[in-house]
């Protein structure tokens, strides 16, 4: 049997539990429970003792009914390739410079691509969730039963890594669905992707840079990243075959010559034998257009399965390199023209003239 998750967690157990006694003496917790001390050598005491500490969040279930609608990409953009991301993103860039450099030389990923992750995510760090990740798993794998299954295996991973980093689990701190840390990880990401870039022994996603930078490009160079290869090109199509290209917009099933053969013609030179997939951007209210997305943007979906996200990193990407390159982050803000908030004099209205 594996030692104990961590000295803070098993303190918890002097400490009176003031949470969810229901969630205790559900069946399905207590089989869950059972199945993860016998499989994953944790002591059940242990773990009755933190599960009495969590606290099921109604509201997460409440965000997770909610209606998902797709934006167009005219208005998804807007929310991404937008002014402060880009400078803030050419300010991350210098800031980190050693370690991106040194990064993008380990991995080929560049480091542009992995600044715009980290800014599409948590716009640099900042916005991270509120959520303990703890809370947030346990609800949705309980309360949840669409993603029961899903959620119940990343609240295993995510005890896991607590014991690997030698943390207490109610430490952890992420978003309503339980992703972690700069990059996002979910719990199964991080076991598999996180790295430890300082040497610390801690693969801190939250608080050390250069572990999150590493941590992104492990993650696409393990999902087909290809060093100094294409994202993505626009391509005019047709034919009777583009409806179901489309719908396969996730899968690398072809060639760009099999693409080709069966109507989708790329609008500047592109290698026949690369692998791509066909999607479609609403560019305009009303308006498509059709693009090639390589396995460096297929690698991107795997980080977030959805054309819109990768479309919109491989945007931002571009914007915050000419960005870094012209120095714009290192302009100063505009200055603001002084009011003068003085009231007009008024002037004396001139003699009348007199006549004669």
């Amino acid at each position: 049997m594996h030692k104990p998750l961590v000295a803070a967690l098993f303190a918890l157990l002097s400490l009176s539990a003031h949470a969810d006694d229901a969630l205790l003496a559900r069946p399905e917790v207590q089989d869950y429970l059972n199945q993860l001390s016998t499989s994953q050598g944790f002591d059940r005491a242990d773990l009755d003792a933190l599960f009495a500490r969590i606290e099921t969040k109604s509201n997460i279930v409440g965000i997770l009914d909610k209606p998902s609608t797709s934006r167009p990409w005219y208005q998804f953009r807007e929310n991404f390739i937008e002014k402060n991301r880009i400078i803030g993103g050419a300010r991350f860039m210098r800031r980190y410079k050693s370690t991106l450099d040194e990064v993008a030389a380990r991995y080929g990923v560049p480091a542009e691509v992995i600044t715009s992750i980290i800014g599409c995510e948590t716009l640099y760090g900042r916005n991270t969730g509120s959520f303990r990740v703890l809370d947030a798993l346990t609800t949705i794998a309980f309360d949840y039963p669409r993603r029961a299954d899903f959620f119940k295996n990343e609240l295993t991973e995510f005890l896991l890594l607590a014991r690997e980093e030698q943390e207490d689990p109610l430490s952890f701190m992420g978003s309503y669905a339980g992703a972690m840390g700069w990059p996002q990880f979910m719990p199964s990401s991080f076991r598999k992707y996180a790295v430890d870039w300082n040497g610390d022994h801690h693969r801190d996603i939250w608080g050390t840079p250069e572990d999150a930078i590493a941590s992104v490009a492990n993650f696409l160079v393990a999902h087909g990243w290809q060093k100094g290869g294409p994202i993505m090109q626009p391509a005019n199509v047709g034919g009777d075959e583009i409806a179901g290209l489309l719908a396969d917009k996730f899968n690398l099933h072809y060639t760009v010559g099999e693409l080709m053969q069966k109507g989708v013609a790329p609008l500047a030179e592109a290698d026949a034998k690369q692998q791509a997939v066909l999607f479609a951007l609403e560019t305009e209210p009303g308006f498509t257009r059709h693009y090639l997305g390589y396995a460096n943007f297929y690698a991107i979906t795997r980080y977030n399965r959805s054309t819109l996200y990768a479309s919109a990193v491989t945007g931002l990407a571009d914007a915050i390199r000419d960005a870094y390159a012209e120095e714009k982050d290192l302009a100063p803000p505009p200055t603001a023209k002084p009011q003068n908030t003085a009231k007009p004099v008024k002037q004396a209205k001139p003699a009348a003239r007199r006549k004669g």
